[in-house]
């Protein structure tokens, strides 16, 4: 039996899943965001307009459990929603350019902590690791948001 020489990736991805998520909160709650209120607003950068059903089932969500991260991100000018003018029942999620601003700069900063993490590794290793880790996403699909 060959010897393993190395963690399985669910053993390295996962402590790194964590860590990055710790150092992402303080971001957030810089810019006011909750995790998921950020990931609704990622989760409507690539078509402005979604049904709330579509936009929980694109970001991995219970519909019923983004209702009140929907509130508040309206209440607060970031999204409309509005009825689909062909079927009153079901609500449309469209991104204000307020929503648009906060999310760019959320992801702006989270991005920039990214870079200081990864600017220690040589630059050919830094870009494989990203493409690497961008397509292993897309296979997966859980690449729903814009890089």
């Amino acid at each position: 039996m060959p010897k393993v020489t190395r963690p399985d990736l669910a053993a390295m991805l996962v402590p790194l899943g964590r860590a990055l998520t710790d150092a992402e909160r303080p971001v957030l709650d810089r810019h006011g965001l909750t995790m998921w209120g950020y990931v609704v607003l990622l989760g409507l950068d690539e078509q402005p307009v979604h049904t709330q059903a579509a936009l929980a089932k694109a970001i991995g969500a219970d519909k019923t459990r983004i209702i009140p991260v929907l509130d508040d991100l309206q209440h607060r000018g970031l999204l409309e929603r509005e009825s689909d003018p062909a079927d009153r029942r079901v609500n449309l999620v469209r991104l204000t350019r307020a929503g648009a601003r906060l999310r760019a700069g959320a992801q702006r900063d989270i991005q920039e902590q990214e870079r200081r993490l990864l600017a220690d590794l040589p630059a050919a290793d830094r870009d494989t690791f990203l493409r690497v880790l961008q397509q292993l996403a897309e296979r997966t699909g859980s690449a729903r948001f814009p890089g």
